[in-house]
This record gives structure tokens, C-alpha cells and sequence, in this order.
């Protein structure tokens, strides 16, 4: 990808991508060493993709590295401190959160952090006969989509009760998860494979439900509503649904619509409200807007799954340009990302 031709317009990834490659290839690839797979996934993509990199950019970047910490010194100042102000600064508060619950609250876990590297149905296998709320800290560790990914290989008795520890799940004693985290080591060694952690909680429920498919959400759904109806209301209004893209800001609509096919966007439509409809049509061409409205129109009934099949295909679509930085996405409440 070419550069931006303004540096301070420049993604997170991107300046990263820089930082790290101005570093030389022994710097970089230690730090690496210490990032998780999705980390490395998406800074050596963009390490990969850079194309004209310029000097300004390269100074850009670096000058504001420098500016960053430079009021930071080792006088007074604690190592974990250090590393959350450098890391709020550079990346931002959302960004840098969980790369520091990682490096402060996980540096020391070894089995917790090797099953991201391992395929949802492999971690599946190793954690399906646990006790089930050693299950639902497990996917609480592990990022949203894995997590889906690998509840859909657990059995589906198990689902309703993993998303409701998951959701009332506040905090871990350390003692607690040294010690999970020293039987995971074992069991993965076998098999050739500071404070309380924050992870588990209603909005993690939320992230993994944004990942699974929409009928098993549903079944989820309503057995958590059966357990618990406060409860399966705050999970819903923290998941982001098709519904919720009427918030995303016009530049973010345009760049969401570069990546989706005609034929997704009709069939996601045809379930959307009037208003978000309204805000497609408008961040379209004049002669795009008329087509897609034609093709609404004759489209005919269409079923709700295909409907439903769209609409996640698009979200999905949605998170990934999120995740590069590209498009904001709010939660249904208005706070937080995705």
C-alpha cells in the first residue's frame, strides 16, 4: 500500500510498520517475539504491504516516538508504568489495552498465551472436559473470534452456561490463574503443542456473540434470557449489529462499501431500517444509489436467513476494517470499540 501523503493521516499499523522496520531486522523481530499471533499478523501485514516510504515519514513516525516518552525517564518511574504510558500514547486507550494486559498481566503466563497460537478446535479438544468455569476463563483470555470459533466445537449444552460465567466473570485471584495457567503448559508440553486478571465480564459475552452465527446466537441468546433477562439485555445492548452501522460516520460508510459485493448489500437491506438505508443511499453515487434501489425493489421476499447471512458477512467485513484502523465502529450503547 502506498503511504498516506500526509504522515499524520497514517494508520496505527502503519506507523508501526515503520517504527519497527527503522529498528533493523535483529530489533524488530524481538519485539515480535513478546506480541500475540494477531499482533503479529497485522504488523508484519503491514511491514509487508508498505510502498514508498518516504524520509519525512520515517522522521514523523520516530519524532513522535520521541515526543511520546520523552518526559518519561527509569528515575521515579516503575517499569509497569513506563510501558502502559508509552504503550496509551502510541497506540491509544483501546488499542493499547488489551497489548497491555498481555505484556504486564500475562508476561509470566506461558499456557494461557500459547493457545492463541493453537486452531479453535485443537484448544477445543484440550479444554471441553474442564470444569466449565475453567472454560469460560480460557475463552476469556483468548480474542473474540477464536473464542467463537472455538465454542462452536464445544458441545452445544455447554454454550448457554460458558456465555453466562463468561458474563458475570469479574475478575481471576492470581494464585488462581498461575495455576491454570502451569496446567495448560503441561498439557500443552505433552502434547507437542500481579493483580486479578481483567477479563471475562458482559462485554466479552457481547464480543464472542458479535462472531457467532446468527441462529446459534439466537439459541444462546434465549437460553441466557431464560436464566437471567437483566442479564441477556446488557449482553444485547453491547453487541454491534447490522443495525448499529447507521453510527458510523460517513467516511467510514464509503470505505465499508468499497469492500462489499452489490448483491450482499441488497440481500442485508432488504432486513435494515429506513434510516440506514437512507445514510447507504447517501454515501453512494447518485447513479449507485438508483441502481441499488432498483435492485431492492425487484429483488422480491427473500428468507430471513439469507437475510441474516448477509448481514453478518458485511459486520464481518466491518470489524476487519476496524481492526486495521480504517472505520469506527460503535457499540449499540455508544461506548467502547470493536
Amino acid at each position: 500500500m502506498a503511504m498516506a501523503t500526509d504522515p499524520s493521516k497514517m494508520t496505527g499499523a502503519e506507523r508501526t510498520a515503520v517504527f519497527m522496520m527503522s529498528l533493523g531486522e535483529a530489533s524488530a523481530a524481538e519485539i515480535l517475539r513478546h506480541m500475540g499471533p494477531k499482533e503479529v499478523q497485522k504488523i508484519g501485514t503491514a511491514m509487508a504491504s508498505l510502498d514508498k516510504v518516504t524520509r519525512s515519514d520515517i522522521d514523523y513516525v520516530l519524532r513522535e516516538f520521541s515526543e511520546a516518552v520523552q518526559d518519561q525517564t527509569s528515575l521515579g518511574v516503575g517499569a509497569d508504568d513506563y510501558v502502559r504510558s508509552v504503550l496509551m500514547s502510541a497506540l491509544g486507550e483501546d488499542k493499547a489495552s488489551g497489548l497491555i494486559d498481555r505484556i504486564l498481566l500475562g508476561r509470566n503466563s506461558k499456557g494461557l498465551e500459547a493457545l492463541k497460537w493453537l486452531d479453535p478446535r485443537a484448544i477445543a479438544e484440550l479444554i471441553r472436559n474442564e470444569h466449565p468455569q475453567i472454560v469460560a476463563i480460557v475463552l476469556s483470555h483468548l480474542d473474540p473470534d477464536q473464542s467463537a470459533e472455538t465454542m462452536s466445537y464445544l458441545p452445544e449444552r455447554m454454550q448457554s452456561d460458558l456465555i453466562l460465567r463468561i458474563a458475570t466473570l469479574d475478575g481471576v485471584q492470581p494464585a488462581a490463574l498461575q495455576e491454570l495457567d502451569e496446567i495448560l503448559e503441561q498439557q500443552l508440553s505433552g502434547k507437542n503443542t500481579a493483580k486479578s486478571s481483567m477479563i471475562g465480564g458482559v462485554k466479552a459475552a457481547a464480543e464472542i456473540l458479535n462472531f457467532v452465527d446468527t441462529a446459534l446466537e439466537s439459541v444462546i441468546m434465549e437460553s441466557v434470557n431464560q436464566v437471567d433477562e437483566d442479564l441477556a439485555e446488557r449482553i444485547q445492548e453491547l453487541m454491534f449489529v447490522f443495525g448499529n452501522l447507521v453510527g458510523v460516520d460517513d467516511r467510514g460508510i464509503q470505505t465499508l462499501l468499497r469492500e462489499v459485493s452489490t448483491e450482499s448489500l441488497v440481500l442485508a437491506l432488504k432486513g435494515a431500517e429506513e434510516e440506514l438505508r437512507d445514510k447507504i443511499f447517501k454515501n453512494m453515487s447518485k447513479r449507485a444509489a438508483e441502481m441499488l434501489r432498483d435492485d431492492l425493489e425487484t429483488k422480491g421476499p427473500v428468507r430471513v436467513s439469507d437475510v441474516e447471512v448477509a448481514q453478518k458477512e458485511i459486520l464481518a467485513v466491518a470489524r476487519r476494517l476496524a481492526d486495521s484502523g480504517e472505520i469506527v465502529l460503535g457499540a449499540k450503547g455508544g461506548e467502547g470499540m470493536l
